[in-house]
């Protein structure tokens, strides 16, 4: 159990650590969040669009519209642009609290992870990182990549190399951890 917890606790900060990295230092989700010097005349003119904070697609449908008014919408709309717009009313650049969710996050991720290879009858240094790979492997295919196929994101190789690399320290952090032998 004492290596579950110090595995989940220095995992957890691994995970912390290599977010950071790659969002603050290396900055790979840029084609995500591309900046526009019309920045300013967008966000008025969305201030006087939108009632609330919320995610809005666009062009979309009513609530209640009939199948055939749905058909109609989406063949008018091919080849014309679309958009997904997150908008929030107000910004809030505190980022203690979420720094701390997210390192708790982290911690809680690793330990799902530590308890179900701690179930392996006979584990091992390679079975440890293979099952951490392919752990990064879905969660990006799960998540990142089926928003892409949907919603062609522009940061699907960048949740990519994220998912396989974080993983991967992880499963070198914790194939060796859990796999030593007591002295």
């Amino acid at each position: 159990m004492k290596k579950i917890l110090v595995g989940s606790v220095v995992g957890g900060i691994i995970v912390f650590v290599l977010q950071f990295l790659s969002w603050v230092i290396l900055d790979l989700q840029r084609p995500a969040q591309q900046y526009t010097p019309k920045q300013n005349e967008i966000l008025s003119y969305l201030s006087t669009q939108f009632d609330s904070s919320g995610g809005y697609f666009l062009p979309n449908n009513p609530p209640g519209a009939s199948s055939d008014e749905q058909k109609k919408a989406m063949q008018d709309a091919m080849g014309k642009p679309w958009a997904q717009i997150y908008y929030h009313k107000t910004m809030d650049a505190s980022m203690t609290m979420n720094m701390v969710r997210s390192l708790i996050t982290d911690i809680i991720i690793v330990m799902l992870f530590c308890w179900i290879i701690s179930g392996y009858a006979a584990n091992s240094f390679g079975k440890t990182f293979l099952a951490a790979i392919f752990t990064g492997l879905i969660v990006y295919l799960q998540a990142s990549y089926t928003d892409h196929i949907w919603y062609e994101t522009f940061d699907s190789g960048a949740h990519l190399v994220n998912y396989l690399v974080t993983w991967a320290v992880l499963g070198i952090w914790l194939g060796w951890l859990l796999n030593r032998k007591k002295a």
